[in-house]
Parts: structure tokens; sequence; C-alpha cells
């Protein structure tokens, strides 16, 4: 009935630090990547029925002149390796002064991702540890489920429309079908 309406999940994008690697503040060696738990268990939940992934982050170390964007790429590279292949990777290098429209809470990660793989927004989800996370996707017309962290703040919680323990949880929100008159 009501489930006509709702588009098809055609993409999950990730927040990179905190969501699918164990955050490194302005982590340019790629020897410190480490999964977080359930990582790989939920991508491979999503790639098996089809759905594409991509990762979105915001490194900031870049403007701050802590990290160069060759580390940022061998960072990711790692993460590939561990977790990957991911069908899209945005990055935002901007520091949080320049007003850019790539840097979360903005959208434009989202939907350059989203044009890149041929899809709408609303196709798509994006799941983040942070209020950021969570008003991008929010912005961009994206549904977001937010994985809290120790270094989430409560509020951030509070605020999201939806919250997952984990990954694994996250990723069983997504792909489980909607109940009966629900609009996601």
């Amino acid at each position: 009935m009501g489930s006509s309406n709702i588009p098809q999940l055609k993409a999950v994008l990730f927040d990179r630090d905190g969501t699918l690697v164990h955050d490194v503040p302005y982590n340019g060696d790629p020897g410190m990547v480490q999964p977080m738990p359930h990582a790989r268990q939920a991508l491979n939940w999503i790639r098996t029925r089809g759905v594409a992934t991509g990762v979105l982050t915001n490194q900031s170390g870049v403007a701050r002149g802590l990290l160069s964007l060759s580390q940022v790429a061998d960072v990711n590279t790692r993460i590939d390796e561990l977790l990957g292949p991911f069908d899209v990777w945005e990055i935002c290098p901007h520091g949080p002064a320049e007003g850019c429209g790539c840097r979360k809470p903005a959208p434009g990660m989202i939907h350059s991702a989203c044009r890149r793989l041929g899809i709408t927004a609303a196709e798509a989800a994006y799941i983040g540890d942070i209020g950021a996370d969570v008003e991008a996707a929010e912005a961009a017309g994206t549904r977001g489920i937010i994985v809290p962290t120790p270094v989430t703040r409560t509020e951030e919680v509070t605020a999201a429309r939806e919250v997952a323990a984990d990954l694994a949880e996250a990723v069983r929100l997504l792909l489980a079908p909607p109940a009966a008159g629900e609009v996601r």
C-alpha cells in the first residue's frame, strides 16, 4: 500500500572515521587503520543485495596543514583493501571556516556521490557517528542513521530520527522491509 511510494535503496553511504574505522584524529598512516566492529559483515550484507556503497569524509586536516591529500588517499586505499571495494569516495579537504558546500553538515558530498552513482538522494541512506552526519543526510533528502560512539554528544543522538547500536543494526534497519503504512 504505502510501500510503493518508498524509493528502493540503491546505495548506502558511510562516514569514514568513527563509523567504518576507528577514529584516529588526522590520521595519515594507513597502518593505524582499524575497522569498526561489524563493519565487514554490514558491508557484505549490503553488497550481496546489489546495493552500492560509498564513503564520505570531512578531512579538515588537509586545510589545517596536518595531512596531505596523498596521505588521505593512502589511508583510503587501506580502508578499501580492508573493507572495499567501495563504489564511490567523496572527500572534503576544507576547514570549518571555508564555507564550502561539501563539508558535512552540508549535503554536497551526498549529492555528489548520488550523481556519480546515477541515483537520487532518496534512493540512498547515510550512516555516521555524529550529528553533522545525520544533518547532512537530512539536508540532502537522504535517510540518515546515527551509530553513536563515546564521542557522540547526547543531544546529537536525541536529535537523530534513527539510532542504531552498531553498524550491523544500522544495516538491518535499512534492509528491513517497511512496516505497513510506514513512510521513510
